[in-house]
């Protein structure tokens, strides 16, 4: 995953502009800067110098005067993407930990375990910048699949983990299921189902795991199988299968998974995602039962996310309900169309700050000359319908981290029934990257847009 991508979605600043009142009162000159340090203290928990080229830099908003005097709206946070919270002491003693875990199953000497962070360093590369030379089945190499089980899989548990506990639970098997997790890697993102979702571990879920790596599928069972023992439960039933995406199954799947797959698909061809995704879905299907659920997760990298809103609308047009992120049915309007080409669409992707990762995985990426402060995804999760109760408030996704405005507020860009939203608040922390928020709005016709963006303007 390219690091680029991975950090601070939007950062603006604009110089302040003094009134003459601001100039003659001086109270209120000590009010506001005291105000001004508040946020930039809060704000420097979160920040991070962007990495990213300014192909991929987005238009920061036109934020003019008259949009000052628009009236706050009321609001309530519904859910939120990433709460640290909805972790089981259990599950975060293993997630600190995960470095014991391996070494326990695949032990590395001490020589190797010197050699380690450069050997991460070069993996990365290769799924970055010199993905071109990289071989399909890469992850048959035992150092690079060392390499990838102690950096990436470690990472990728911290993200998914996350995730996982916080989607509805609508979204997961309640019964006896067949389940299926294409490119499923060392199971990466079944471990993560099985530390982030404790009531699963109640259910006979048999789990056919699909990758063209028959290594890096045995090291994660064996991984899956130390840690499932570790709760005293009655692990899942792993059935390995060796072939790409396409290779056939026995049984139609009531929950399909996969992390990360449709990235490096797209990685490897050459076609855009608008001529792939048709032939992505149609594959989705053939593996599917009737009723089938979905989640798909990739990097919050533009094309990947380009990939996630095309399959949207076929899940929308074939009768599905997309249960998160989405809080609506409509078009989507950070579709991200061409995004990947260095234009200023927007895509759909969502962050939190990786402060309280495991402290040992922060060192080993600081070892690396890979330090990472923010971890970012982009998702789908797909219900078979009829799963999600509607409100009357207009509901709101938060798809960014806040960025400075003028008047010492902050913004948060947003997806709602009613487009892109452009959503003010008084501080920076008020609203997360990923947060659902319903809002009370008297006139939405009556909302002010902002100019470059096209987003309607929200103030909370």
């Amino acid at each position: 995953m390219a690091e680029n991508f991975y950090d601070k979605f939007y950062k603006h600043s604009e110089k302040k502009s003094k009134s003459k009142t601001e100039k003659n009162s001086e109270t209120k000159q000590k009010a506001s800067k005291s105000k001004k340090e508040n946020h930039t203290n809060s704000e420097k928990k979160f920040s991070q110098k962007p990495a990213y080229t300014d192909q991929y830099k987005p238009t920061p908003p036109v934020y003019t005067d008259q949009h000052k005097s628009h009236t706050s709206n009321p609001f309530t946070i519904e859910n939120s993407l990433f709460l640290n919270e909805a972790l089981e002491n259990d599950t975060v003693s293993i997630l600190n930990n995960f470095d014991e875990i391996i070494q326990g199953v695949r032990p590395l000497n001490s020589r190797q375990l010197q050699q380690l962070p450069d050997n991460i360093k070069a993996l990365s590369h290769q799924l970055t910048d010199q993905r071109s030379e990289r071989r399909l089945g890469y992850m048959n190499d035992n150092i690079q699949l060392s390499s990838y089980v102690r950096y990436y899989t470690w990472w990728n548990l911290v993200r998914l983990t996350r995730l996982f506990s916080n989607l509805p639970e609508e979204l997961f098997p309640k019964k006896e299921s067949i389940c299926l997790d294409l490119g499923t890697g060392p199971l990466t993102l079944i471990i993560a189902l099985w530390l982030a979702r404790p009531e699963l571990r109640k259910l006979k879920l048999t789990w056919y795991c699909l990758d063209v790596s028959a290594n890096s599928m045995a090291l994660g069972e064996d991984i899956y199988l130390s840690i499932a023992a570790r709760s005293n439960e009655e692990p899942w039933k792993i059935i390995r299968v060796k072939g790409p995406f396409g290779t056939s199954i026995r049984q139609k799947a009531d929950f399909i998974t996969c992390a990360n797959m449709f990235n490096e698909l797209d990685q490897a061809g050459e076609m855009p995602p608008e001529y792939q995704t048709k032939k992505y879905f149609d594959q989705l299907k053939t593996y599917s039962s009737k009723d089938a659920h979905f989640l798909l997760i990739e990097p919050g990298v533009p094309k990947a996310s380009r990939t996630l809103s095309l399959l949207r609308g076929r899940f929308i047009s074939d009768g599905k309900e997309v249960l998160a992120p989405c809080p609506h049915a409509g078009d989507c309007p950070m579709n991200g169309f061409k995004a990947y080409t260095g234009s200023q669409n927007k895509w759909c992707n969502f962050a939190f700050s990786t402060e309280d990762a495991p402290e040992k995985l922060q060192k080993l990426s600081e070892k690396a000359k890979l330090p990472k402060e923010r971890a970012t995804l982009s998702f789908l999760a797909v219900s078979d319908g009829g799963q999600t109760p509607k409100k009357e408030d207009l509901l709101c996704r938060v798809a960014s981290d806040s960025f400075t405005l003028p008047g010492h507020t902050f913004g948060h860009y947003a997806c709602s029934s009613l487009g892109l939203l452009l959503l003010r608040t008084k501080g920076s922390e008020m609203l997360k990257s990923g947060d659902l928020i319903s809002v009370k709005i008297k006139r939405p016709d009556s909302l002010p847009k902002d100019e470059k963006s096209g987003a309607l303007i929200i103030s909370l």
